[in-house]
């Protein structure tokens, strides 16, 4: 029953804090839950196993689609490395798929970080109108810090 009352303090901080995101995310998580209550556990376990490959795909689908809509050009692309915000923005994103491909070993050994991560990514998102992708992004940055603290 504590899982119930968590997730519904999420669902409830989320409709308060007007982020349909995590409104459907939990959602989507309480039917799960529900499903495997009555001894089908497949749903759950799949979402906790390969939820966070299929959320990345499908994230970048949506990324991809202004090529395939034509909105990104091969002359834009080409002025994304003559600009000073493109080149940044090649930055953060290589330092973001970095900082993400280290996460997910981190979360993986040390589950132990998983509700701190957690925790701060829906403080972000609650108070500061971030997104819910921080987690992934959020370990990638945790090892990189713990790595130079234990170094």
């Amino acid at each position: 029953m504590t899982e119930y009352l968590m997730l519904g303090l999420v669902l409830f901080l989320s409709v308060v804090g007007h982020n349909q995101t995590v409104v459907f995310a939990v959602l989507i998580v309480l039917a799960c839950k529900a499903i495997a209550d009555f001894g089908f556990a497949e749903p759950l376990e799949i979402l906790g196993t390969r939820g966070l490959n299929f959320g990345v795909i499908i994230l970048t689908a949506a990324v991809l689609v202004p090529i395939a809509n034509g909105t990104l050009t091969p002359a834009r692309l080409i002025r994304a490395f003559q600009s000073t915000a493109g080149l940044v923005a090649i930055v953060a994103g290589l330092l973001a798929a970095i900082s993400g491909g280290l996460g997910i070993p981190l979360m993986q050994n040390n589950p132990d970080v998983i509700p701190a991560l957690l925790i701060g990514t829906m403080v972000g998102v609650f108070f500061f109108n971030g997104l819910a992708v921080g987690p992934l992004i959020a370990a990638g940055f945790t090892y990189v810090v713990l790595s130079l603290v234990n170094r």
